[in-house]
């Protein structure tokens, strides 16, 4: 190899190091929300779920949080629906993982809700980065195997999501993530034990996860779970308020961020505990 080959060689893994040592630095001084709000599925009760729009209308409202799934189709691609079949919410038929991504973008995902969203695409989990903030945390729950979760960390890796987009999965999905993107942050999710709190919050703690989302409880006295989540430094997700009245005791007993369906109608009483909506950052 020439001596010019090799200059052009260093002088290009230079430039890549020095990219990347900018983008780290860039990420460094994001401030990211210590607590608030999250769109369940964006802006649900006025926008089609898990849609664009429904995310855009979220952005606007300055959520700190949004929420939304990501399954596989038949073809591989990652697409944004909750359901296992596009029965619910679009105008087709069958199951998400027997259907191309051709054949899922053919599909109406938005009329169901209101003619006005007529012709909305189920987007794919690229485009959904895409739209998004910088400074917005980013509930990606998923659907699926082990095969999703790598999937999911080497695009939030490749799209420089490190720092805001986490993974809501259980723990052989997480552990697959983890190979793919030592970095990927986790919300352990996992359905074995989730309702039993005490379990739950020593597995999360066990697994060295970054986020865990608590299931609406009444009643259940979670004091001491909550202290060791604190301890622990794992962030705290609500699965969910129903009513703005609901926030208030749920962040006063160490609620980090609450899952809601009416995102409009929680930011007054959030204002009122000191939370403002996020300007968003792009």
């Amino acid at each position: 190899m020439s001596n010019q080959r090799i200059n052009s060689i260093i002088v290009l893994l230079l430039a890549v190091s020095l990219f990347a040592q900018l983008s780290v630095a860039q990420t460094a001084q994001i401030k990211m929300p210590k607590r608030g709000l999250c769109a369940h599925r964006g802006c649900l009760d006025s926008h089609p779920e898990n849609t664009l729009p429904a995310f855009k209308q979220a952005i606007l409202l300055g959520a700190q949080m949004i929420e939304f799934d990501i399954q596989l189709t038949k073809d591989g691609a990652m697409v944004i629906l909750h359901d296992e079949t596009v029965n619910r919410t679009t105008n087709g038929t069958g199951k998400v993982s027997d259907l191309t991504l051709a054949e899922i973008r053919r599909l109406d995902a938005g009329a169901k809700k209101s003619p006005q969203f007529a012709g909305t695409l189920i987007p794919t989990f690229e485009e959904v980065l895409a739209i998004m903030p910088r400074n917005v945390w980013l509930n990606c729950h998923l659907k699926g195997g082990a095969d999703i979760g790598k999937a999911a960390a080497a695009l939030v890796a490749k799209t420089e999501r490190t720092h805001q987009a986490f993974l809501a999965c259980g723990e052989e999905v997480a552990a697959g993530a983890r190979q793919v993107s030592p970095a990927i942050l986790i919300c352990n999710a996992e359905n074995r034990y989730r309702k039993d709190t005490r379990q739950y919050v020593d597995a999360t703690v066990a697994m060295n996860a970054n986020f865990i989302q608590l299931l609406r409880e009444e009643g259940e006295d979670r004091r001491e779970a909550m202290a060791t989540l604190k301890k622990n430094n794992v962030a705290i997700n609500y699965f969910y308020a129903k009513s703005p009245n609901e926030l208030p005791a749920l962040f006063a007993a160490g609620v980090d961020f609450v899952l809601v369906n009416n995102l409009e109608e929680c930011i007054p009483q959030a204002k009122k505990l000191g939370i403002e909506p996020i300007q968003p950052e792009f």
